[in-house]
């Protein structure tokens, strides 16, 4: 599990609104909201660059935070943020808080491992990944940074399923009615058009056969 040692020094906010959130980005600062726990929403203002600095540096979304607004340290977990779809400039942040015994829903990438070890990548097979991410139902403060799929052993033509993943304790994907796909060992192209001529000729063969018996009965 990631969480943040530092803490992200924020301000109370009473105005909301776009006008409000205009001057707070001309500022340099990022109107963020901090809601969940059964307490009552709360407007907040953050430093740019740092939040900024954060969701590009990866993790930002699985990752535990702590917010001193004016004094009060609450942990938080990142939950949405917008960005301005033309600029890439932060727009907005909300921060889901943390209480005792918080159970969250979170999106975990997918770390793939020894690869040199695969069999059928090494014979010219295509790693073909089906998620690059997993969607998990986790305790908030035991949320994995990622999960790690093992490719040793695999040829040709295998996959790899959910119920092969080494889980944390208390971690479980959302998806519970199936034994989903996270990846597959697929056939490269030139093995794929060899496969296709062979059936191809067989058809071909069999069908040269059939009709030869054919013509003996008669």
């Amino acid at each position: 599990m990631s969480q943040q040692t530092d803490v992200l020094k924020a301000e109370a906010r009473e105005r909301v609104g776009k006008g409000s959130a205009r001057a707070i980005r001309r500022n340099g600062k990022i109107p963020a909201i901090i809601y969940g726990d059964k307490k009552e929403p709360l407007s907040i203002t953050l430093p740019y660059k740092e939040v900024f600095h954060r969701i590009h540096s990866g993790g930002f979304m699985t990752t535990l935070a702590t917010i001193d607004v004016n004094g009060e340290k609450i942990q938080v977990l990142p939950r949405d943020y917008q960005l301005d779809p033309v600029r890439d400039f932060l727009m907005h942040v909300d921060f889901l808080r943390i209480g005792k015994g918080s159970v969250v829903t979170v999106n975990v990438p997918v770390h793939f491992i020894n690869e040199e070890e695969s069999p059928g990548i090494k014979r010219g097979g295509v790693l073909n990944v089906v998620r690059h991410e997993v969607e998990f139902e986790c305790p908030a403060t035991a949320i994995p940074e990622y999960i790690e799929v093992e490719l040793a052993g695999l040829e040709i033509g295998d996959s790899v399923h959910i119920s092969a993943v080494k889980l944390p304790e208390g971690v479980k994907p959302t998806i519970t009615d199936r034994d989903f796909t996270i990846a597959t060992v697929a056939a490269p192209a030139g093995l794929k058009a060899e496969e296709e001529e062979g059936a191809e000729a067989a058809e071909a063969e069999e069908a040269g056969e059939e009709e030869a018996k054919g013509g003996d009965e008669e």
